[in-house]
Parts: structure tokens; C-alpha cells; sequence
């Protein structure tokens, strides 16, 4: 087992992080608890979670997840778990969620509210990770990073991180604390995938220069990669079947953005590669993620126990150089292939 430490923190993680958004919908609470059984007994000691979970948020379903978490959390010793969750972003960003009635911002008033409410869910007295689920374009950043830096200093929470983030707002962000003396986010959680390279433009420089840690999302790019969609139609109870069905455009604008010409052909691209190496497509797209040096964890999920073992077969595996540069190549050829 590989350990990473988050930033400059204590946090020691494993370089693979259990992510929890479908319990409760697409993943019962049963199918849940074995889930992170099997991920808890391969030796993963990092869970992450989010007020707002599960997806896609809802009003009556919101805090459902974290309420799972914590049931489950319970059977575990707690200073076992390196436990992250999120407080839901602001109703000013790119989308309004559904918590606190759509009326949410990243001030101390909803950090305060939402932690508690955390708090009480995961049945806990801290949460070693809290995140801002995406940046507040209203409340000065400063209010937040204060609201943040009480909550640590209060025990809550023993570190803080961002999400969703540009290069510029967690400069921004790492400036303003280091200026005023306040806690700092210590890791990034953006999406981050062999069909999704973004984060290599900038942000890359600005967390290897600051030692800051991604911690990358949708590694598989909402499952796309595992090749499920290039069979030419939408399979059935598939995550981005369930969004193009959804009556919200945001939703469905979502799904279009996982799955278009240039990730179907992209993923074919990889599908051969992964079948020339001998390697599960799942497994080469998480090993691709967890290896670069700014990250300290990858993010997986699963909406069901045997969807967990591929991503954890990436546990133990490097990827060579030969495999690397067959893998630039393919992003040179397709840009962007998620926009």
C-alpha cells in the first residue's frame, strides 16, 4: 500500500480514495456498506463525501450520503478513517443546489450551518478533510478562508481544500491566507482524467510550486473509459443513460460533455491500449491518475461491489514510460476531448 500525505499536512492518505456520491440512489445503503467494507479491508483509509450527496442533488435526498457514511463509519475505529467532505457551493456559481432552499453561499453563516449538519450526519466530532465544493464568485474570499480557519481552530476540522477550482482562485485563495494568517487550503479536488487533462495547463505548476495536492475526480470519467458507451447506444441504468433522460439541461449538458465524438473516439483509443498492455481499461485510467507527483489521492467510485475491483487493482500498478507516451500521444492527436 502507497501512502501520500495531503499538502502540508498530516493527513497520510492512501493514493486511492473511496468516493461515495451515488449512496442512496443508484447505490442502496446495503450495497453501500459493502462497498466500503471491501474498500476499508484492500487497506483504503480515505473516504470523501458531500453535504449536497447524492447526485444529482435533490431537496429531499440531500445529506442522505453523508447519513450512510456515518452510519457505517460507526462500525469502524474513527481515527482510522481519514474522512473529507464537502459544504455545498454557492447558489452564485455554476449552479444553484438544492440545500439551505438554493439559497447557499461560502460565508461563516452557511460554513457554520452546513458543518454542523455534516457533523451530525457522519456521527462524528471532526472531519479531517472540509472542502469548498466550488468557488463563491460574491463573498470575498477572505470571509471564507476566516469562517474556515475558525472551524479549525475550534477542532471541527483539521484541514481545509477547495474544489472545482481555476488556478487563479486558488492562488487567490493560498495568497489571502498567507497574507492574513489563516488556514489554507491544503488540496484541490478537481476532474481530472485521461480524457479530461486540464489540470496539467496550470493548475499542475501551481500545486507542485506551493505544494498543494490535487485530489482528482471522475478518474474514469464518469465511466465512459471502462468502454461502456462505445458500443453505439446508451446502455440501460448507466450513469449518463439515467442524465440524458433527466428534464434539467444542466444535467443533460453534463452528459453530452462526458460523452461525445471525441471521448468515444478517444476512449477507443485507449480501450486498445489498455487491451495491447494487458491491462482492465478502469485499472489503466485510475494507475494514469494516481501517479502524477502533485496527487496525492484519486477519487473513485462505484455504484456496485464488482465495479470496485478494477479501480483497485490500480492499487499496485506503475505505468512505463513506454504506456505514458502512447498516452500523450493520444491527447496530442484529441484535444480536449471534454472541452
Amino acid at each position: 500500500m502507497n501512502y501520500k500525505y495531503i499538502g502540508k499536512t498530516g493527513l497520510r492518505v492512501t493514493d486511492i480514495c473511496l468516493g461515495t456520491m451515488t449512496f442512496g440512489t443508484t447505490t442502496s445503503k446495503e450495497e453501500a456498506f459493502k462497498i466500503m467494507d471491501k474498500a476499508y479491508d484492500s487497506g483504503i483509509n480515505f473516504l470523501d463525501t458531500a453535504e449536497i450527496y447524492p447526485v444529482p442533488p435533490t431537496s429531499d435526498l440531500g445529506g442522505l450520503t453523508e447519513s450512510i457514511v456515518g452510519e457505517w463509519l460507526k462500525t469502524k475505529p474513527r481515527d482510522s478513517v481519514i474522512l473529507a467532505t464537502k459544504v455545498a457551493g454557492a447558489a452564485s456559481g455554476w449552479f444553484v443546489p438544492p440545500t439551505r432552499h438554493g439559497l447557499t453561499a461560502i460565508d461563516s453563516f452557511h460554513i457554520k450551518r452546513a458543518i454542523e449538519g455534516s457533523l451530525k450526519r457522519l456521527q462524528t466530532d471532526y472531519v479531517d478533510l472540509y472542502q469548498m465544493h466550488w468557488p463563491d464568485t460574491v463573498v470575498p474570499i477572505e470571509e471564507s478562508l476566516k469562517a474556515f480557519d475558525e472551524l479549525v481552530k475550534e477542532g471541527k476540522v483539521r484541514y481545509i481544500g477547495t474544489s472545482n477550482d481555476s488556478a487563479y482562485g486558488l492562488t487567490k485563495a493560498n495568497e489571502t491566507s498567507k497574507y492574513n494568517n489563516l488556514a489554507r487550503f491544503e488540496s484541490i479536488q478537481n476532474n481530472f482524467s485521461l480524457l479530461n487533462p486540464r489540470f496539467l495547463d496550470e493548475l499542475s505548476t501551481v500545486c507542485k510550486k506551493e505544494q498543494i495536492s490535487l485530489l482528482p475526480y471522475s478518474p474514469i470519467a464518469g465511466g465512459v473509459l471502462s468502454g461502456k458507451y462505445n458500443s453505439g447506444f446508451y446502455p440501460e441504468g448507466a450513469r449518463f443513460s439515467i442524465y440524458m433522460a433527466n428534464k434539467n439541461k444542466r444535467v443533460q449538458a453534463m452528459a453530452n460533455r462526458f460523452v461525445n465524438d471525441k471521448t468515444i473516439e478517444a476512449t477507443a483509443r485507449y480501450l486498445d491500449l489498455a487491451k495491447k498492455y494487458n491491462i482492465n481499461p478502469v485499472t489503466l485510467a485510475v494507475a494514469w491518475s494516481k501517479q502524477h507527483d502533485f496527487v496525492a489521492s484519486t477519487i473513485i467510485g462505484a455504484r456496485k461491489l464488482e465495479q470496485l475491483d478494477a479501480s483497485l487493482e490500480a492499487l499496485n500498478i506503475s505505468l512505463n514510460n513506454e504506456i505514458l507516451e502512447e498516452i500523450q500521444k493520444i491527447q496530442k492527436e484529441i484535444l480536449y476531448p471534454m472541452g
